[in-house]
């Protein structure tokens, strides 16, 4: 299974607030030239986080974006069923003629499930503790901008 860029970029901007010190403000063109990725496909990521409550925007002169809630209660199985289109293949009847008698449509529903399953595992706060060298990647002011 591959995820959506939208996804990968909405896990990355996850894991970059939750490295930050609790309620520390960042913002979009922090968490951009961390990545290297298109501002503008982030600015849309953010937005999307916002609407479901992951991150918490401040507007405002001393405004700012930062994780809308602990890392321990962020699941990457959550994160990813919120925003990630999940169907596989198109099984109606209209887009393949042999559905109604379709045993794959069955295999890859378990496939799927086994995948949220073991994402349902982890939350933000195992990607983050004790890991010294994602913080050095992350938030080292050498890093590439």
């Amino acid at each position: 299974m591959q995820l959506t860029t939208f996804t990968d970029y909405s896990l990355r901007a996850l894991i970059f607030l939750a490295s930050l010190p609790p309620e520390t403000l960042t913002n979009i063109t922090e968490v951009t030239n961390t990545y290297q990725v298109s501002r503008h496909h982030m600015v849309k990521v953010i937005n999307r986080l916002g609407q479901l409550g992951y991150v918490e925007t401040l507007r405002g002169k001393n405004g700012g974006i930062r994780l809308g809630m602990s890392p321990e209660q962020v699941f990457i199985g959550d994160v990813v069923r919120a925003i990630e289109p999940l169907e596989l293949v198109d099984c109606r009847e209209s887009s393949c003629h042999i559905t109604s008698a379709c045993r794959l449509k069955g295999v890859l529903a378990n496939a799927r499930e086994a995948f949220l399953q073991e994402l349902d595992q982890h939350s933000l706060a195992s990607l983050i503790g004790d890991n010294a060298t994602l913080y050095t990647l992350l938030l080292s002011p050498q890093r590439a901008s």
